[in-house]
């Protein structure tokens, strides 16, 4: 018998505060993550690697599961 294929878990993520005067590492992720512009909102699929990428820069995102 096979699994039935459920749909990846999706988490909303809108940038809250603005990247500047936080080092360039920071920056790259918000930009990674797909945010230009203060309360821009994207959605990605939840794994791992993103949740790495929102724990190094929660302190300016808001994030919906």
């Amino acid at each position: 018998m096979a699994k039935a294929k459920t749909a990846p878990k999706k988490i909303k993520v809108t940038l809250v505060r603005s990247a500047i005067g936080f080092p360039k590492n920071q920056k790259n992720t918000v930009l990674a993550l797909g945010l230009h512009r203060i309360h821009q909102t994207v959605e990605h699929n939840d794994n791992p690697a993103l949740r790495g990428m929102l724990n190094k820069v929660i302190h300016l995102l808001k994030v919906e599961e």
